[in-house]
């Protein structure tokens, strides 16, 4: 059986059809799978069982990408053909089956990995996953299994307007590793892409000391998937790093600000958010996009983040566990 499985260009948006994808991968243990995606979330399934190849979507004018797409699928007929694009090319290829995304409403509003789901008719959404190799355990056991307790932070974002203060980001981490904190004496592990590493020694300015490992633009996603899962708490922006976090089963605080949480918050047991603010609608935030420079996080207060982050920790029954997510 040969799935071709079409996903997002985001990293956030393919962890949260990740779970899509684990359930195909359950119920039809005889398929081969085929992932295409963007750039940035293509390493994502490196060590997902059965996927043969990651066809990676780099977008082009006039919608070339999908040209190339059709070209490097078009060969192949296919058992079943899953589309969370919604595109035209899906269509035109041969194929037994076919789940395509529909248009949804502007009235509808649901999360993303409800979305997902519908495309496959299932009623009950699949949790998010990660699936993790040998080499990515290796190194989060190097990078942070020294350390009994970990605080992970990321303090970027795709923009900077869903960014919260970096020196806010020092405060909160002060205050839950105090001795009286709740988590004290917690080694603090920052997280980031390439090009957050000023976001992340900003951070670090303000730690006074504390133990530290910065990770920031040091790790592939999966690399990071398993430092993540060792960390007692995330705390991050609405980023793809938190819902890896989520993903990861790793208790985790989203901090949100314009971004709609009821679409884009943290799957799972174990997560939470916290709001600043007002939410803006999708053109709205295209127009932040393009012209906004400035954070939108202003409003949301150290104290209440402290809060939230006291709540989820109290609420959740935690221990590591190197086999609870997916693995090749």
């Amino acid at each position: 059986m040969r799935v071709l499985f079409i996903t997002a260009t985001r990293i956030g948006d393919a962890v949260l059809s990740s779970g899509v994808l684990n359930h195909l991968i359950r119920i039809h243990p005889e398929a081969r799978f085929t992932v295409a995606c963007g750039p940035l979330a293509a390493p994502l399934f490196r060590a997902a069982p059965r996927v043969d190849a990651v066809i990676v979507m780099r977008k082009k004018k006039a919608g070339g990408h999908w040209i190339d797409l059709w070209r490097a699928t078009v060969s192949q007929r296919w058992d079943l053909v899953v589309d969370l694009r919604g595109s035209l090319i899906s269509r035109l290829l041969r194929a037994r089956k076919r789940a395509v995304k529909r248009k949804e409403r502007e009235s509808v509003v649901r999360h993303k990995v409800v979305e997902a789901a519908a495309v496959l008719g299932l009623e009950s959404p699949p949790d998010t996953t990660v699936w993790l190799d040998e080499p990515a355990r290796v190194r989060a056991e190097v990078e942070l299994g020294s350390y009994p307790s970990v605080l992970a932070l990321s303090a970027s974002a795709s923009w900077v307007f869903k960014e919260w203060a970096p020196e806010r980001f020092s405060e909160l981490a002060r205050r839950l590793t105090a001795l009286d904190g709740s988590l004290p004496g917690a080694c603090i592990a920052l997280f980031g892409g390439p090009g957050d590493e000023t976001t992340a020694a900003k951070v670090i300015q303000g730690l006074d000391g504390r133990a530290v490992v910065d990770l920031t633009g040091k790790l592939d996603l999966v690399e990071a998937a398993a430092c993540l899962q060792r960390a007692r708490l995330f705390v991050g922006n609405d980023s793809g790093l938190m819902h890896i976090a989520a993903a990861a089963q790793t208790p985790t605080l989203g901090l949100f600000g314009p971004t709609d949480e009821r679409l884009y918050a943290p799957w799972g047991e174990g997560t939470q958010i916290i709001r600043a603010g007002d939410r803006f609608k999708d053109h709205e935030r295209a127009a932040l996009a393009a012209s906004q420079t400035q954070s939108l996080m202003g409003t949301l207060k150290v104290a209440a983040v402290e809060t939230a982050a006291k709540t989820l920790l109290a609420g959740t029954a935690w221990t590591f566990d190197s086999e609870r997510t997916a693995r090749a």
